[in-house]
């Protein structure tokens, strides 16, 4: 039995989000990102892309190209406001729904059709973001996580299209291989360096020789090529979390070192979003004391996976949660309301001095190991360990 998976996808969301609250960038080009010469673009309006700005390019280019363009620093706490208020809409109404990044939601709704039309039930859905959110969403309907994807790309701006099962062929041949979901720049020039441009054309390639030019990934872009994708919406819960915690051998009062292990416990798990392409907004600080009392505070934050943002933030939750000045047995740490992204939040680093540190940074410890480099403050902890 085929599915029925629907895509939602914000337009321009940052970009809406400003002009909600200032309408004069309303039908002006604007570009949002880092604020100097040296940052690059986070988001911009399709008045600006019809300048040839684009996300991820360097600022210096974009502000030369659009001259001109409104430049927004960003607001990521307000991002994050009006991200919450559509998934609160989806998840009044979808009976499983997936947020897989900031602006976008994935919508199981196999077997509504039985009891409403499926495109009526999208149609109305968006019809009610848009009503209760003022922002323009876009929506694709089909078989599965791809197609749906691409025919969300297809109905933008602020538009819906539905692609039924017999009309998936049709609908993906004519369209360039850079619609396929993980087709990258270099994959992408692979492909076109052997002639191959359109959608149409790849899914008629051998999966035997994709999977010998491109390896496991080879055959996953032939399934998809073919309008094949078994992946399932997996089920958002804002319980989804990471989170670390120490018990101390000896109870302890050593609020200096207290600290410094709360900054090397968010630097270990602030890795782990980044290799796992996660953002929190956010944290909580559990304290339990020697007679084993617990309590926890925790705070809503911005999307974010940097421990430069995140660390300050640790520690005043310790500081405000440590209120009983007694010996301490046990301090930990938790990230939830998980979602998919990094590199948007990335480019609103105003230089991209600090973006490449956490990146070299990075690669070393996936080369030796996650405790291979961190933070001076955390080079030992309570038990003389790194």
């Amino acid at each position: 039995m085929d599915r029925n998976i629907v895509h939602m996808d914000l337009d321009t969301f940052f970009v809406s989000v400003e002009r909600l609250q200032n309408s004069k960038l309303k039908g002006v080009p604007v570009i949002i990102g880092g604020g100097s010469d040296r940052g690059v673009v986070a988001s911009c309006s399709y008045e600006a892309r019809s300048f040839g700005v684009h996300s991820a390019m360097p600022m210096k280019l974009a502000r030369n190209l659009c001259r001109e363009a409104v430049v927004i620093r960003g607001d990521m706490e307000l991002y994050s406001k009006y991200s919450g208020m559509v998934t609160d809409i989806i998840a009044e109404d979808a009976p499983v729904y997936e947020k897989a990044s900031i602006d976008e939601h994935y919508i199981d709704i196999t077997g509504m059709d039985r009891f409403f039309g499926s495109q009526k039930w999208t149609h109305e859905l968006r019809q009610r973001i848009i009503r209760e959110t003022g922002l323009p969403i876009s929506c694709g309907l089909s078989v599965n996580k791809t197609v749906c994807k691409i025919a969300t790309g297809e109905a933008k701006p602020n538009g819906e299209k539905e692609v039924q099962s017999p009309l998936i062929k049709p609908f993906l041949s004519p369209l360039s291989i850079r619609k396929i979901p993980m087709i990258g720049q270099k994959t992408y020039e692979l492909l076109r360096s052997m002639g191959i441009v359109r959608i149409g054309t790849l899914s008629e390639i051998p999966q035997e020789m994709m999977e010998k030019l491109l390896g496991k990934n080879g055959i996953e872009i032939w399934r998809k090529a073919n309008g094949i994708d078994n992946t399932p919406v997996v089920q958002y819960s804002e319980r989804k979390s990471i989170s670390t915690e120490r018990t101390f051998e000896q109870d302890s009062t050593d609020i200096a070192r207290m600290r410094e292990l709360l900054a090397v416990m968010v630097e270990k798990l602030c890795y782990e979003l980044r290799s796992k392409q996660r953002l929190t907004s956010c944290i909580t600080v559990k304290i339990r004391y020697s007679n084993f009392d617990t309590h926890t505070l925790q705070k809503r934050i911005p999307y974010t996976s940097f421990d430069h943002v995140l660390i300050p933030m640790a520690k005043e939750l310790f500081e405000r949660n440590y209120q009983r000045r007694m010996l301490i047995r046990l301090i930990g740490v938790k990230f939830s309301h998980l979602v998919q992204g990094s590199q948007q939040l990335n480019m609103f680093e105003d230089t991209p001095e600090m973006v490449n540190l956490y990146l070299a940074v990075d690669r070393m410890r996936n080369r030796y190991g996650k405790d291979a480099v961190g933070r001076a403050v955390g080079v030992k902890d309570f038990e003389g360990r790194r």
